[in-house]
């Protein structure tokens, strides 16, 4: 990937570059300065180069459970340490270690990804495979992305992405307040409806798969296997019914395709649920997000129990934000496509 980059400053100047391209990469080049300048993110080479790597996205994650729970099998890496997928630059590769799990009995579900941070060990590129949905969508992976440059800690990515998703949420109402013309706010506007929406269903139907797993664990596996099923259907049923008040739109059914399963539904916990906690966080200071940051380097100096408790007790907070809203919390999942 990193061989691939070229400087951006480099292409913008070459006469040879794609116009079009070239429009796009100075808007990134505006959000990367806006990263540092505005949401006090960090100031160093990462986003200031571009490469295209002529596949449709960077890596292929596999995410994997088990066939009657929703606890996310992990893998353990260097640097990272231990999180809820796998991932492949190879797409067959996924599909084939995917289908490996399948044999052991697990449920999966091998995704796409448009990137990823290195944690500013090396200096992250713009890649096409993001940039092809859009400078916003550009915005929202760059803020996104640096913020694991901030806080990053080893085994708990439920953590990890939903301080990322909350600063990228914060980052994209101050990006869209400053420089949006009105048709991409309201555009952005439905787009957040949507994935908050999707995140809502998705998480209340975790609820109810986990009531289904955890507390009538003494029934019979068949019967286990056979209300998964129904409930499953239930949640179908309903995304349809959400899916009719959106004039057309159709870009949550991949997802809830026939293979819908309890890989599927963890995959999108790890980017939602500590969202509404991290944001009430983030009001409590003001929005002032130095502020934001250094609360949050204290939560990662804490073990995972406690990290996770210190957050629980934003949760009152984040409920009253909710009502003043009069509308349900972010919680922007990554993979409306």
């Amino acid at each position: 990937v990193l061989h691939a980059a070229t400087p951006i400053v480099e292409l913008i100047r070459d006469p040879a570059s794609n116009p079009a391209l070239k429009v796009q990469l100075r808007s990134v080049q505006a959000m990367r300065d806006f990263a540092s300048s505005e949401l006090a993110l960090p100031d160093n080479d990462s986003y200031r180069a571009y490469a295209d790597l002529g596949r449709p996205y960077v890596v292929w994650n596999v995410f994997a459970a088990p066939a009657l729970s929703l606890k996310a099998k992990n893998w353990c890496m260097l640097m990272v340490g231990c999180v809820g997928y796998r991932g492949y630059y190879d797409k067959q590769d996924a599909e084939n270690f995917a289908a490996e799990l399948r044999r052991e009995g697990y449920d999966t579900y091998v995704a796409g990804v448009p990137a990823y941070s290195t944690l500013g060990y090396f200096p992250d590129p713009v890649l096409n495979t993001f940039l092809r949905f859009g400078t916003l969508e550009a915005a929202r992976i760059i803020f996104h992305e640096l913020a694991h440059q901030v806080v990053f800690v080893q085994d708990d990515s439920l953590f990890n992405e939903s301080f990322a998703t909350a600063v990228e949420n914060e980052g994209m109402r101050r990006w869209l307040a400053a420089n949006a013309t009105p048709e991409q706010g309201t555009a952005f506007k439905a787009q957040r409806a949507r994935k908050t929406a999707v995140a809502t269903l998705l998480q209340d139907y975790r609820e109810q798969f986990r009531t289904l797993y955890d507390n009538d664990g003494g029934r019979p596996p068949d019967q286990q296997t056979a209300a998964k099923a129904e409930l499953f259907a239930a949640l179908r049923r309903d995304y349809a019914e959400l899916r009719a008040s959106w004039g057309g739109y159709a870009g949550y059914d991949r997802f809830f395709a026939a293979d819908l399963n309890n890989a599927k539904l963890v995959s999108l916990a790890l980017y939602n649920d500590l969202v509404p906690a991290f944001e009430a966080l983030l009001a409590s200071r003001n929005h002032d997000l130095p502020q934001f940051y250094r609360s949050v380097i204290g939560l990662a100096a804490l073990d995972k129990a406690a990290r996770h408790d210190a957050l629980s007790q934003q949760l009152p907070l984040a409920i009253a934000i909710k009502r003043k809203a009069g509308g349900t919390m972010s919680a922007i999942s990554r993979q409306e496509r």
